[in-house]
């Protein structure tokens, strides 16, 4: 049957590309599971992790313990090692014999490079780096009431479809443009690692997952490049997407920037956290890229969140309102970070900060 990909109901469940290393999934393929669970129980279909390599069986349970009904899984020796072009053939094929809705994939280097090449394969849309994912018309005005200026009111809002609204950052993460592919299928985005949060691991979901292996060809005439060897390169990055505790540091530290950092390292080492910064920060080369939170930057989640002269743009907040704690020193009480933030400090963050630092230090050595 020739493969049509505007019979619309002929697509059905949501499958999530999960990405694995030398045998290992990766931490993004247990975020997208999680929210792709979400998705798939709003449309009432099944959730299918989409798992290729060689002899990686015994990982797929795993995928089942955060929402996974079913991996669809695809072994060979050409796919021990990603290439390009067998992982686009395998993929697109199997899509085209399965008819998934919704595909997702993590916005990682392996993500981003297999994605728009299996969209263009498949004849259909790719949104890329996404924050925010929905099915749900209802679900989805919610979250336009928090996070845009758009009457939701209306009349035109209460209608029902089965599109996945696909949200992203756009003009430097300064607008916000959601994304449908509403006359092709499957929908097709990758999403920004760290921004999906993931699910309690359920050991009898995973024991419940099935297994399912399609079939397809893949002979090495259809891959064009070899991998001679795999190099791993040891670089020392920040961990904000797992840190529990963020200090961040916007432009406010511009009167005195070297002071500014090293007040916010102080803070940090008293509560065993690390130094994030805002965009303007960034920018500005006062600190390095993987520092970045926003947005245009890193999504994280940690216990408590401390940001110091960060005026709180909305490509910001984005990037960090879904902290446990949140703890804003600015000297304009105006500023729009004090919207999301728990705690307020109103001053000067070269005062307040070492204030602060000095205040945790007598509080651990009174314990």
């Amino acid at each position: 049957m020739e493969y049509n990909n505007t019979d619309l109901a002929a697509f059905k469940n949501v499958w999530v590309f999960c990405e694995q290393r030398q045998g290992k999934l990766m931490p993004t393929d247990f975020e997208l599971i999680s929210e792709g669970r979400k998705l798939a129980d709003e449309l009432g279909v099944k959730l299918c992790g989409l798992l290729l390599g060689d002899k990686v069986e015994g990982i797929a349970k795993e995928l089942g313990g955060y929402g996974a009904d079913e991996v669809i899984l695809c072994e060979s020796e050409l796919l021990k090692n990603y290439t390009t072009d067998a992982y686009a053939k395998v993929i697109c094929d199997v899509v085209k014999d399965l008819k998934p809705e919704i595909v997702l994939f993590g916005a990682t280097n392996i993500g981003r490079d297999i994605a728009p090449r299996c969209a263009a394969r498949l004849h259909t849309g790719l949104c890329a780096d996404c924050t925010h994912l929905d099915i749900d018309v209802a679900k989805y005005k919610e979250f336009l009431k928090t996070n845009s200026t758009l009457d939701v009111e209306g009349s035109q809002w209460d209608m029902e479809d089965r599109n996945l609204k696909m949200t992203r950052p756009a003009f430097g993460g300064h607008l916000m443009a959601t994304i449908i592919c509403p006359r092709f299928r499957p929908s097709m985005a990758t999403v920004r690692p760290g921004v999906m949060k993931k699910a309690e691991f359920d050991q009898k979901k995973a024991d419940a997952l099935t297994i399912t292996r399609p079939s397809f060809k893949l002979e090495a005439s259809d891959i064009l490049t070899d991998v001679l060897k795999v190099e791993k390169a040891a670089k020392k990055l920040v961990d904000l997407i797992g840190a529990d505790f963020i200090v961040s540091v916007g432009r406010g530290i511009a009167a005195d920037v070297e002071k500014g950092i090293k007040i916010a390292e102080d803070l940090a080492a008293e509560l065993g956290g690390v130094v994030g910064g805002s965009r303007a920060a960034i920018d500005s080369g006062w600190l390095s890229a993987d520092r970045q939170v926003g947005q245009t930057g890193k999504t994280v989640h940690p216990k408590v969140y401390v940001a110091l002269g960060i005026s709180g743009a909305i490509q910001h907040k984005v990037g960090m309102q879904d902290s446990e704690c949140i703890i804003a020193v600015n000297k304009n009480s105006a500023a729009p970070i004090f919207e999301v933030a728990d705690y307020g400090i109103t001053g000067d963050l070269f005062s307040v900060g070492p204030m602060l630092v000095e205040a945790i230090k007598a509080a651990k050595e009174a314990k």
